[in-house]
């Protein structure tokens, strides 16, 4: 499991001309699933990202979390987060996993989040258009060994 975080000022995504997830502060996290990707990875990754110290604190160190500033997520599901393009220059995706068991795992990962905060999501497999709005910037690479 991969996953991109960004701290934001506001995030939204949008399907066929139509927004169908935004959020104001807090995180925008891409997620990607490989082959052998559980479970257990999946709660150790939530509750990296909920406790993910990357927002100031009152002496403007990075040392609060998101769940701290009462912040959402947009969370976005993203297979080419998988791309592997040592052998040439077009990506092989070999490694990431396929839809019908990455879809259940990212609905999963709304769900335990959704227990905490607010979630707003994209739209799985579907393309999309992602407005970020980094700030900072601050982007993290959480890779299921972190």
């Amino acid at each position: 499991m991969r996953c991109i975080v960004q701290k934001v000022i506001s995030s939204k995504v949008e399907v066929n001309g139509k927004i169908i997830g935004a959020i104001e502060k807090g995180l925008n996290v891409l997620v990607g699933f490989k082959e052998n990707d559980t479970e257990e990875q999946l709660n150790k990754m939530v509750k990296k990202i909920l406790h993910l110290r990357i927002f100031a604190d009152e002496a403007g160190k990075m040392n609060k979390n998101v769940l701290e500033i009462q912040g959402e997520i947009l969370l976005i599901s993203q297979f080419t987060l998988y791309g592997d393009t040592k052998n040439g220059n077009r990506p092989s995706y070999v490694e990431a996993m396929s839809s019908e068991r990455a879809r259940p795992l990212y609905e999963e990962m709304v769900k335990r989040m959704s227990e905490f905060i607010k979630v707003e999501r994209g739209e799985f497999g579907a393309g999309m258009q992602v407005e970020i709005h980094n700030d900072g910037p601050t982007t993290i690479i959480l890779d299921d060994a972190n």
